[in-house]
């Protein structure tokens, strides 16, 4: 699938804008995980073209994937980026994928840590994974091991072994002084998202 693989906090729903239309995103969702992609295009387009963000990322998924539609990079951008604008994390992480590869875009990894970043914020574990990916590698930005590790460590936090993986390779070519930032930087990302969360 041509999509940010998500990984989300159980907390996270509770975060996207909830739908009080007489179709239904959920069953969308269900329609679309079990193939049924004519019935998710026809309970997500009117979502979608009320403004409603899950029903325009629901969009971008069927446009970028091409399931259910022809597969269109302009039409998935388009939804995506409307969804996107309403702080809507999987459709930014989304746009961050198809700039990392070029699918519709022209390939920037500026652009693709830009979207990833807003996406790992609200804690969508595969951005973050490819923020602290970009960071220790520099890709999109000078390197920087700190922000690098801080990144994998919160993914690894949650729970993610892939993280972990990464985080003990990359420290392994760092100074304790830099671990020690790391550590510091990503406990209090995990303090303010929890205080994020116990606001919803």
């Amino acid at each position: 699938m041509r999509n940010c693989q998500l990984t989300l906090l159980a907390a996270l729903p509770l975060l996207l804008s909830p739908i009080a239309w007489s179709t239904d995103f959920a069953t969308g969702r269900e329609a679309y995980n079990s193939g049924d992609y004519e019935t998710a295009l026809a309970e997500w387009r009117p979502l979608a073209e009320a403004g409603d963000a899950d029903g325009q990322f629901g969009m971008g998924l069927l446009y970028g994937n091409g399931y259910g539609v022809e597969l269109d990079d302009e039409q998935a951008l388009t939804w995506y980026g409307l969804a996107a604008s309403q702080g809507h994390a999987e459709a930014q992480c989304n746009i961050a994928v198809m700039y990392a590869n070029g699918w519709g875009v022209p390939q920037s990894d500026e652009e693709a840590l830009k979207w990833y970043s807003l996406a790992a914020e609200q804690g969508v574990t595969p951005a973050q994974i490819n923020v602290g990916r970009m960071y220790a590698g520099g890709f999109g930005a000078a390197q920087d091991k700190v922000q690098g590790h801080k990144w994998f460590s919160i993914a690894a936090e949650l729970g993610d072994d892939d993280a972990t993986f990464n985080r003990d390779i990359l420290a392994a070519t760092m100074s304790a002084e830099e671990i020690a930032e790391s550590n510091r930087l990503s406990i209090e990302w995990m303090e303010s998202y929890q205080s994020l969360l116990a606001q919803h």
